[in-house]
Parts: structure tokens; C-alpha cells; sequence
């Protein structure tokens, strides 16, 4: 799959990064002289789900941790890479989404990892899965459990601790997919089109039809601009009331989105927001009940659907 290069604007890439010294060593320091496993995370996502399995028991740093920063085209420092290698576990998304991790990665292979896209079950087409695994709660479950079996092997006297965060993690996740659900159930036959293909998997889980034109998704996850006609196509949608809701990545804005946006406002037809980092101090799962409410009230306003 190529990497994808998106271009944001009102956006800089400053990026607020958090790395471990060259000399940690995989171990950080406790206040009685002991030392515990450090995980690094390429994003502030799979942070927050290392830090719900650590608990105090281990420490957790993520390099991402801004939303002016895209993964996909972020390029690792020398502290970055630093901070990967010296790493007790490395957490990271993979599938292309963070293929800054992934070059670092390869000249240092004996480092311990969790591969996100690699624990994602892949389509039954033979297509690569969607790379934007961070909203597969099943997948956040596997992540969970992965880490609590690697930190349980470098720090077994903490491993039952470990593993009760992943399971309570887990059950959370569990409980938020069945709120996805619940909307599909609430509202059969809803259909969205969307300006980036970011939540498919919560739109697969809710049972909601993604109509966006293929040709529209495939254009912006290359990087490029949609054809004219894929634009009109998906612009006939929304005034023709042919979809319930737009969903929106506002961490990305061109003139596309910003067309599009305005034919929704315009047409009456909501706007559902979504983003790709975590929002507010929330954590992940806060993050993800927070997205799930605001599609489930959207969709509750959505005016009735052309047939």
C-alpha cells in the first residue's frame, strides 16, 4: 500500500515529541532505586492503551502527541529513534500509517514490538485492511492483551497487575462496540458518505453504509486530489439527501472538505466529526465514547433519506 502524504491547512507541524534518553536503556528508574519496563509509543492513541494495561507499574512515552503531526508523513530524529531502540516494547500502528517506526524498526530487528495492522483480521477479498486500526475496538483489545503478555515476560512480578488492566480495558472496549452497534440497530439502512476513509471499521461495526465513491477514497488516500466528477458525485449525495451524514476528519481541511462541508450545512444534512489523535485529555476510551455519542445524536437529527 503507498504511503499516504495528506496536506493540512491552519495546521504547522510542530510536533510536541516525548522521548527517553539515550542512556535509559529499556528501564526506568523507580523512586526506591529499582527499574521498570519502558514502552514507547509512536502515537498518543496506542499510548494511552500501553499506559491503561502499565498502571503505575510501568513507564509509558508516546512521540506523537500533537494533532498538527501526521504520521504518515512524519519523518523519526535521531531522539526518536533513540528512544525506539532503547525500549523494553514498541507499540506502533503499522500498515503504513507510521512507516517512520516501521524504517527504524528494520535496521533493528531484535526489538521487541506490537504491531498493531499486524493483529487486525485482514478482508476476506484479499484488498489490504484499512490501515486506520485505532478505531477497531477489537483490535485496541488485542493491542491491550499483547502488551500485558510482553510486560508480563519483562516484569512477571507485576504480571497479574498487567493483565487485569488489559481485561478491564477490554471489557470497556467491548461495552463501547456495543454502542456502535446500537446505532446501526437504532437507525437500519443509514448510510454516510465520508471525506477520508478514518472510521470504517466503527462504521462496519454500526452496520452504517459508507457511500463514498470508491474512486473519491481512493484519490485522498494516495495523496491526491479527487477527479472533478468523484467531487460532484459525492455532492449529488448530499443534496440529493441520499445520506444521512458527512463524516468529517477535522484534522485535515483542503478545498474539497471544505466544499463538501458547505453543500452538508447547506442541504441540512449533519456533519459528524471525527480525528485520527486524541482530543481534549481524554484518553482512548474517552476518546472513543465521545465519537460514538456524537454520531449516535447526529444521525438521531439526520433528515430522512432519499430512496
Amino acid at each position: 500500500m503507498p504511503r499516504r502524504h495528506r496536506f493540512r491547512s491552519a495546521l504547522t507541524l510542530a510536533v510536541a515529541v516525548t522521548v527517553l534518553g539515550a542512556s535509559a536503556c529499556g528501564t526506568a528508574a523507580t523512586p526506591n532505586g529499582t527499574s521498570r519496563p519502558t514502552v514507547v509509543a509512536t502515537t498518543d492513541v496506542w499510548g494511552s492503551i500501553a499506559s491503561a494495561v502499565a498502571g503505575d507499574h510501568s513507564t509509558v512515552h508516546s512521540i506523537l502527541t500533537s494533532a498538527s503531526a501526521d504520521p504518515h508523513s512524519y519523518e523519526a530524529s535521531a531522539s526518536d529513534a533513540a528512544a525506539i531502540t532503547d525500549a523494553n516494547l514498541v507499540v506502533y500502528n503499522g500498515g503504513h500509517y507510521d512507516q517512520w517506526a516501521d524504517d527504524v524498526l528494520l535496521a533493528h530487528p531484535d526489538v521487541t514490538t506490537v504491531n498493531a495492522y499486524s493483529l487486525t483480521p485482514k478482508p476476506a477479498d484479499g484488498k489490504p485492511a484499512n490501515e486506520h486500526v485505532f478505531y477497531d475496538l477489537a483490535t485496541a483489545k488485542a493491542v491491550a492483551t499483547s502488551i500485558a503478555d510482553h510486560l508480563a515476560t519483562d516484569d512477571p512480578a507485576n504480571a497479574a497487575a498487567y493483565r487485569e488492566n488489559a481485561a478491564t480495558f477490554g471489557t470497556a472496549a467491548d461495552a463501547i462496540a456495543e454502542s456502535e452497534r446500537a446505532i446501526g440497530a437504532k437507525h437500519p439502512g443509514v448510510a454516510v458518505v465520508a471525506t477520508e476513509p478514518v472510521a470504517h471499521y466503527l462504521l462496519e461495526n454500526a452496520g452504517i453504509a459508507d457511500r463514498t465513491p470508491e474512486s473519491f477514497s481512493s484519490a485522498v488516500e494516495e495523496g491526491d486530489d479527487p477527479a472533478p466528477a468523484d467531487v460532484a458525485a459525492m455532492l449529488d449525495l448530499i443534496t440529493g439527501h441520499r445520506v444521512s451524514a458527512v463524516v468529517l476528519n477535522q484534522q485535515t481541511e483542503t478545498p474539497v472538505t471544505n466544499q463538501i462541508q458547505d453543500a452538508a450545512r447547506t442541504a441540512g444534512v449533519p456533519v459528524i466529526t471525527i480525528s485520527e489523535t486524541l482530543q481534549d485529555g481524554l484518553d482512548y476510551l474517552g476518546w472513543q465514547r465521545k465519537t460514538v455519542q456524537e454520531f449516535a445524536d447526529q444521525l438521531d437529527r439526520a433528515p430522512a433519506v432519499a430512496r
